[in-house]
């Protein structure tokens, strides 16, 4: 009865490892499946794992990137924009800051305690025609003091005159009356006025008149002037007098003195400067 020993022993062992087989094919099972229910994700480059949120502008090269902000911050569009705009704020505020200085300058002339300049006279023009203070009101008049017969300072500043009334005439035709007053009426009439301004503009007003007629005008325009004492009949002799441009508004106030300082386009500036501040109508030829 021994022999069917052997026989048992061999089955026994296969239904021992017979389990073992299956766990293990089940096993290897398993990890198949687990394998293909794996995100795709998982396979994937790091790059497009990030959060859409989170994507970045990727760069081939090491120029490309510095190229990118070579500019900074601002472009070439906004730069030229400030400029402009900045200008534009400059240019505003220079024009306000001299008008603002024109109407302070013509205030404090017209102000309590400020000095009169200006007031009435009776002189004849080159032409031998009287002419008062009201024949130079309902417009601007720059007025000017000098003499025939200077050598030097008076024809550069009736030339400089000249130019004033050009500039000033192409922008505001007839607003401005550019009068010469001699203070030399011993020699210089009627004649020698037409003859002398004739040279320098044909718009220039001449005035002339008497010693005290003269006298009484330079006194009121606070212009000082003296001539030399005991000349001779027919001896050459100088006037000292004042240098000055004196520029009243169409009412007959002094507005400002314009001195040598300044060159015919200043102070045709300032000219047209309180011009265009002037409020009230303005005469007409």
């Amino acid at each position: 009865m021994p022999q069917p020993a052997a026989p048992m022993r061999t089955v026994i062992n296969a239904l021992s490892r017979a389990p073992a087989r299956q766990c293990a094919r089940l096993m290897s099972t398993a990890r198949g499946s687990q394998s293909l229910r794996t995100p795709a994700t998982q396979w994937l480059p790091k790059a497009q794992l990030r959060h859409p949120l989170d994507q970045r502008r990727t760069f081939k090269t090491v120029e490309e990137a510095k190229s990118r902000y070579r500019s900074g911050p601002f472009s070439w569009k906004a730069g030229i924009l400030f400029v402009l705009t900045g200008g534009g704020l400059l240019y505003y505020f220079e024009r306000e800051k001299e008008r603002m200085q024109a109407k302070r300058i013509a205030d404090s002339q017209k102000g309590v305690g400020a000095p009169k300049v200006g007031g009435p006279f009776q002189l004849i023009n080159q032409d031998g025609k009287t002419v008062t203070e009201q024949d130079l009101q309902g417009r601007y008049s720059l007025v000017y003091f000098g003499f025939t017969h200077c050598p030097d300072i008076c024809p550069e500043e009736l030339d400089k005159m000249a130019r004033m009334f050009d500039v000033v005439q192409a922008e505001r035709p007839d607003g401005l009356l550019p009068v010469f007053v001699t203070c030399d009426p011993a020699r210089d009439g009627p004649k020698e006025l037409k003859e002398y301004l004739a040279e320098f503009h044909p718009s220039f007003i001449g005035l002339t008149g008497t010693y005290d007629q003269i006298k009484a005008m330079c006194k009121a325009y606070r212009v000082y002037f003296s001539t030399p004492s005991q000349v001779k009949p027919g001896q050459d002799y100088l006037v000292d007098h004042s240098i000055y441009f004196y520029l009243m508004d169409p009412e007959g106030d002094f507005v400002e003195a314009l001195g040598r300082q300044h060159s015919p386009d200043q102070a045709a500036k300032i000219i047209l400067g309180h011009m265009k501040e002037w409020k009230g109508p303005l005469k007409n030829n």
